[in-house]
């Protein structure tokens, strides 16, 4: 079972910066489409971008694009999310996760129901 743990999270101004990583355990990291996705107190669990396994093709939520930008790296079996600009709403413990179907082709999925490895959360909290 691949275990993937979330770091960078943290309090920062609104306009600030911060760089969330998720380290990932295994071998197999380089097969799988990744993601990050966020869940604010009483919402539901949101998603916020997705990376392909083949590292070529990137999705955002409208909500973020421009703003944060997701990347991988596969030699160190880690993703991570750029996040710039930062607004208050973006306040929420963000999670990456694992795509379950490995080498999928075609368009990136913004479902949690087709993530099958979770971390634990990193905390953003955004101060105005």
């Amino acid at each position: 079972q691949v275990q993937l743990v979330e770091s960078g999270g943290g309090l920062v101004q609104a306009g600030g910066s911060l760089r969330l990583s998720c380290a990932a355990s295994g071998r197999t990291f380089s097969m799988y489409d990744m993601g990050w996705f966020r869940q604010a107190p009483g919402k539901e669990r949101e998603f916020v971008a997705a990376i392909s396994w083949s590292d070529d093709t990137t999705y955002y939520a409208d909500s973020v694009k421009g703003r944060f930008t997701i990347s991988r790296d596969n030699a160190k079996n880690t993703m991570y999310l750029q996040m710039n600009s930062l607004k208050p709403e973006d306040t929420a413990v963000y999670y990456c996760a694992k795509r379950t179907a490995r080498y999928t082709v075609g368009v990136l999925t913004t479902a949690p129901s087709a993530f099958g490895s979770w971390g634990q959360g990193t905390q953003v909290t955004v101060s105005s």
